[in-house]
């Protein structure tokens, strides 16, 4: 059984915990930028997608 999650789903929950517990730092900048990113459908989107769905196919294969 397959698990699919909508990327600005994931991102957005994961910037509300990130702004809700106070954390600072490079993770949470990266994450906010992400979440920015995916929710904003720039230019810029075509290339940071594929990055990051390339790096989803990455650790999916991990497992195998």
């Amino acid at each position: 059984m397959t698990l699919t999650i909508s990327a600005v789903l994931l991102f957005g929950i994961a910037s509300f915990v990130a702004i809700k517990t106070r954390s600072t730092g490079g993770g949470a900048a990266v994450l906010l930028f992400l979440f920015g990113f995916f929710t904003a459908g720039t230019g810029a989107y075509g290339p940071i997608h594929d990055l990051v769905a390339s790096f989803a196919r990455f650790l999916s294969q991990l497992g195998h």
